[in-house]
């Protein structure tokens, strides 16, 4: 196995890559819709409710935790669909439990949320 140099052209490329794929995936999924505008509405009320460094840090983290669940989800599933484009139930079982890792990062996120923003309410 060689090592290649370390390049700063081919660093820039591998963002330029990275950020195609986050762009695909805002315009092609629509769940990727919904965390938009969930994530809109949350840094829209942390400022409104004046959010301190802390809660700043848990609400980054798990709106990530999300957005990252969600990214992977879409390219299992895209996997799943290019290795087996047929129907068949044992692929099925592994695409509902790529979603339900992406329910259960949201779930978390909304705890956390809520768990955040109920005091700045109350």
């Amino acid at each position: 196995m060689t090592t290649s140099r370390f390049s700063v052209l081919a660093r820039i490329r591998s963002f330029r890559f990275a950020i195609n794929g986050i762009l695909r995936f805002l315009r092609s999924e629509h769940n990727a819709w919904i965390h938009l505008l969930a994530t809109v509405v949350v840094v829209a009320a942390g400022f409104s409710v004046g959010l301190n460094r802390e809660e700043w840090i848990a609400i980054v983290v798990v709106t990530g935790l999300v957005w990252i669940a969600e990214l992977v989800n879409t390219c299992f599933e895209k996997l799943l669909d290019l290795l087996h484009p047929a129907k068949d139930p044992r692929v099925a079982v592994l695409k509902d439990m790529a979603a339900g890792a992406v329910l259960i990062a949201s779930i978390v996120a909304a705890v956390a949320g809520l768990l955040i923003f109920i005091p700045h309410f109350y």
